[in-house]
């Protein structure tokens, strides 16, 4: 009877795919994945649909994504001799069916092509629109995985055999009648293939290196833009926890993941792609039309909240160590912890976390604060958010309030001044984001180490940091309240306000996004708190 079925559908579908298809490209759009790939259950009722979870993510609105926009548009326009070089890096994650396909007809990728990203039936147009999609992702091969030749977006794809004919990857072995009505229903034959849950296929998009170049275009030297498979790879996580452990959390029990004669599977992977941008799936929700969103608010406020949820439970711990009265002040030891298993904050340069410590008097009043946020977004006693040529340095002890320990990295370029343009920095001047456990950063490879004071700072090691606050204390003081909490910001306030030099309307599209976001703009990954007296 099952068998029956199958072949019935197989005959009714390859007559529509052909008649709509004829001779189509190596990628199709998410929806002739979806059509099976949705309306599928966890056994306590979850919806656990591929395409609902990925429409929602980042992977799915990678193009979308409007500081992306704004970020390509300002290199751009800085250097207008590499505008076609720029765009066919940046394309190569952020749009990769279309760049892909321009790829191996020679061209560059392109992006301004494709902006504003509206509702448009050019097949090249939909496939950028679609980001990150199924038959990308599905059709990568193993060759060359965890090289340096397969980062920056240098995965392998079949171009030899015919669509039609090509294998698309994933977890598990599927039977003859299945394989015959995926390839009706996809054009393409599934086939069970390891690779897909290993960290170096994430890591080809995930590991990024970038030029400076220029005024005229030349190369100056090279940057790890974002490198966490690096970070992963020399912690103590690389042997026992992959990329997609933490990123794609199994389903519990045996679940089906096909709405179309789907076989109950085990340890099914959801498409939920939960990591540290919470601000942007809510940009793209409040300004869904304005940026061609398609996936439904539902999916995008999930994205956010599961993210959101993911750092505040899954991320850090902070706590205070200890809290004592010398002559004139007050000694309080805080200890971060990171969770993680890459650097914390890790990947895209914009990241920052900070400790934000609060000291208040038996009433309540605040006698010393370090770090607070600002409705604008910025952190008071920041030097970077005040002046976009300094930073804050690392500290191993804090006793002013304009004082900060802030995690995160500052590039420099040629010069050594501070920058945040991608295609300007050389270096890290600072880089003490928090370590992953095992992670030994008097060995770590010069692409992810510790750059700066925390280089040499011996309370700043595997997955920790310790930090002093030294508390004026006055004749009146009497009962203390001391909090601590670590939170977390994926766009810092220079790396928006620095759009404001750029005319182009992405860069004011974002500056307006960002302006009214800022005060939500962080989260709270931990908190802590004890209270003194003498």
């Amino acid at each position: 009877m099952k068998k029956a079925l199958i072949l019935a559908f197989f005959s009714v579908s390859i007559v529509s795919i052909v008649a709509m298809t004829g001779s189509a490209p190596a990628f199709v759009d998410h929806r002739d994945c979806v059509a099976c790939h949705n309306q599928l259950s966890s056994l306590q009722g979850e919806d656990i649909s591929m395409g609902s979870d990925w429409s929602g993510s980042m992977m799915a609105n990678s193009s979308r994504d409007p500081y992306w926009q704004a970020a390509i548009r300002r290199e751009a326009i800085r250097l207008p001799a590499a505008s076609r070089a720029i765009q066919n890096e940046c394309a190569a994650c952020h749009m990769p069916m279309t760049r892909y396909l321009a790829k191996t007809a020679g061209r560059s990728g392109e992006v301004f092509v494709h902006l504003p990203m509206v509702p448009n039936e050019a097949v090249n147009h939909n496939l950028a629109a679609d980001g990150v999609s199924c038959t990308i992702c599905h059709q990568v091969l193993a060759d060359k995985l965890g090289t340096r030749e397969s980062f920056v977006g240098g995965f392998v794809l079949d171009n030899t055999t015919p669509y039609g004919e090509r294998e698309i990857y994933g977890p598990y072995d599927v039977d003859e009648g299945r394989q015959h009505l995926m390839q009706s229903a996809s054009r393409f034959i599934p086939r069970e293939a390891a690779h897909i849950q290993s960290s170096e296929f994430c890591a080809t998009c995930h590991t990024l290196y970038t030029h400076a170049l220029n005024d005229k275009g030349e190369e100056l030297g090279e940057l790890p833009e974002q490198v966490p498979y690096l970070e992963w790879k020399h912690s103590g996580y690389a042997d026992t926890r992959s990329c997609q452990s933490c990123h794609m959390p199994e389903v519990e029990g045996k679940v089906a993941i096909s709405g179309v004669l789907g076989e109950p599977r085990e340890k099914v992977s959801r498409h939920v792609f939960r990591g540290g941008n919470i601000l942007l799936p809510r940009m793209l929700n409040r300004h869904r039309g304005e940026l061609g969103v398609t996936a439904l608010p539902q999916s995008l406020q999930a994205t956010a909240d599961r993210s959101a949820a993911h750092l505040e439970t899954k991320s850090a711990r902070i706590r205070v160590l200890s809290a004592e009265a010398g002559e004139d002040s007050l000694s309080v030891q805080v200890e971060v912890r990171n969770l993680a298993g890459h650097k914390l904050p890790t990947a895209y340069p914009s990241r920052r976390a900070w400790i934000h410590f609060t000291v208040l008097d038996a009433e309540g009043k605040v006698v010393f604060e370090s770090g607070k946020l600002r409705p604008d977004g910025a952190i008071a006693g920041n030097d970077n958010d005040e002046r976009a040529d300094r930073y804050e340095p690392h500290y191993n002890v804090i006793s002013r309030q304009d004082q900060v320990q802030i995690y995160e990295p500052i590039m420099g370029d040629e010069n050594g001044n501070v920058t945040t343009m991608l295609l300007s920095g050389v270096k890290y001047l600072k880089d003490n984001r928090i370590l992953p456990m095992g992670f030994d950063k008097a060995t770590s490879p010069e692409d992810c180490g510790v750059y700066g004071a925390a280089a040499k700072d011996n309370d700043f090691k595997d997955f920790t940091d310790r930090i002093t606050y030294k508390i004026p204390l006055t004749p009146g003081m009497g009962k203390l309240r001391i909090q601590v909490a670590l939170r977390y910001q994926p766009i810092g306030y220079r790396w928006a306000r620095n759009l404001e030099d750029t005319d182009a309307a992405e860069t004011k599209r974002f500056l307006k996004y960002f302006k009214a976001f800022a005060p939500s703009s962080a989260a709270v990954l931990a908190t802590s708190g004890i209270c003194w007296s003498r």
